[in-house]
């Protein structure tokens, strides 16, 4: 069984342990509020995301859809018949 030769000191052990630690990633500044956040999320605090209201007072905020006027369509012509060589003819007599 292995048995350390001597004893780590404070100092050692926690400069060896300065590695040992959890990082906090994926976290942004929002533009609006200057509140730390996850990207790609919300802002809990102000609501927004990609500098538009996504909530406001806790209601989510839909954007508006602008409605165009229906556009008149022309009625549509009966396609003309073919006619051939012999019809022609015909018609001509």
């Amino acid at each position: 069984m292995a048995v350390p030769q001597r004893r780590i000191s404070k100092t050692r052990k926690r400069m060896r342990r300065t590695h040992f630690k959890l990082n906090v990633e994926g976290l942004v500044t929002c533009p609006n509020c200057g509140e730390m956040i996850k990207s790609h999320h919300v802002c809990p605090k102000c609501g927004y995301y990609a500098g538009k209201a996504q909530v406001l007072d806790g209601k989510v905020v839909k954007p508006e859809v602008k409605k165009e006027p229906a556009k008149k369509t022309p009625a549509k012509k009966a396609p003309a018949k073919k006619t051939t060589k012999k019809a022609a003819t015909e018609e001509a007599k």
